[in-house]
């Protein structure tokens, strides 16, 4: 068990204990899993309204130097010299296996590129970056910056009536966001991990209680935890580093090749290309999917995934219960063979057996403004 005096608290800790935070453990930062309401009402809220997450475990990182998009494009997959200014987009460090070592956002903020880690893999990614990059590029970790994450269908509404400019950013846009009421001017982009159009701000540590309590005012938010920031992007079929990404898992089999971009895919460039450019001629060895109880009874992570005749052939990565769907709902890895939505599959869950079915991605709509 982890002990508390060793766990790293983000600046909004006071606040999550004045609003009734039950805090956890996680990726070595104490954090809230949810508020008195409880993790349904919080998923619900942030799928009618609009939920404020602290994410500042998460680290920011920013690339400097002439050769910062060349050189980043050398460890990942993504066109980075294709995202234009003001622009974010997904990726991912690969190993020369296809391995992937973590997954994050890039940022073109003009002068430099601003990246967002998870917080279990930072130190890995910091490390991976420095030995990695050119010289010329500088590696500058914003220990200064907090982030908030905004999430949905009314964070537009609750955020433009403080900083009226953003609403004119479209999904994956970035920019900044005038608090003329605090006299800050913040970076953020309309993005998130929930499936629901939102935005993720990043806030100065010394200024980020003043902004959340300043959005925790407006009628349409209300404060939410990890517990509801995992149900909501499982049910938006969004991957989790360490649930159904790791080292031995290859953007294909988490399918994932719609962020690797044409020209990468033809001009290779990044580790573990020969690897993928395989898997995509020949397939791959198994596949990630979404899998849906037929049952009520929620199928986690971990448990084994069997044909009705009762042969091994994959594992849950990502499961639970999902509050809009009002059902069970996981993600795991099958062979591409049984891959079809439909396909009847047995769940081992702590030994009894659970009848279920692949099916499609995701479980909810996305909702981003395009």
């Amino acid at each position: 068990m982890t002990d508390p005096s060793e766990l790293r608290s983000t600046p909004l800790h006071d606040l999550h204990i004045e609003l009734g935070a039950r805090m956890v453990p996680f990726a070595g930062w104490s954090m809230p899993v949810q508020y008195p309401d409880g993790v349904v009402a919080e998923h619900t809220w942030t799928r009618t309204g609009a939920g404020l997450f602290d994410v500042s475990h998460m680290r920011t990182v920013e690339l400097h130097g002439e050769d910062r998009m060349e050189g980043l494009e050398a460890l990942v997959p993504a066109s980075i010299t294709g995202i234009s200014e003001g622009r974010v987009r997904y990726s991912f460090f690969t190993n020369d296996r296809a391995g992937i070592l973590d997954d994050l956002m890039v940022t073109n903020a003009g002068t430099h590129l601003s990246m967002v880690v998870n917080a279990g893999r930072a130190e890995a990614d910091l490390t991976h970056l420095r030995t990695h990059l050119p010289s010329s590029v500088e590696v500058v970790e914003r220990d200064d910056l907090g982030l908030l994450a905004l999430q949905g269908p009314q964070a537009v509404e609750a955020l433009a009536r403080l900083a009226p400019e953003v609403a004119d950013l479209t999904f994956l846009d970035s920019g900044t966001a005038h608090f003329s009421a605090l006299g800050l001017t913040l970076a953020l982009s309309r993005s998130g991990y929930t499936g629901e159009d939102g935005f993720e701000l990043a806030v100065p540590n010394e200024h980020i209680e003043t902004v959340a309590r300043l959005l925790l005012a407006q009628p349409e938010v209300k404060p939410s935890g990890l517990g509801a920031r995992d149900t909501l992007r499982l049910e938006a079929g969004l991957c989790l580093y360490g649930n159904d990404l790791d080292e031995t898992t290859t953007p294909v089999e988490a399918d994932l090749v719609w962020a690797i971009q044409k020209r990468r895919r033809e001009q290779g460039g990044f580790p573990g290309h020969d690897v993928v450019m395989a898997q995509l001629a020949d397939g791959p060895p198994r596949i990630r999917v979404g899998i849906a109880a037929n049952g009520r009874r929620p199928i986690r992570d971990g448990a084994a995934l069997q044909t009705p005749e009762g042969e091994t052939v994959g594992v849950v990565t990502s499961g639970g219960f999902g509050p809009t769907v009002e059902r069970p709902v996981a993600m795991g890895f099958v062979p591409p063979a049984l891959s079809e939505p439909g396909t009847a599959l047995v769940a081992d869950v702590r030994g009894k057996p659970e009848a279920c079915a692949v099916a499609p991605l995701p479980f909810a709509p996305h909702h981003y403004v395009r």
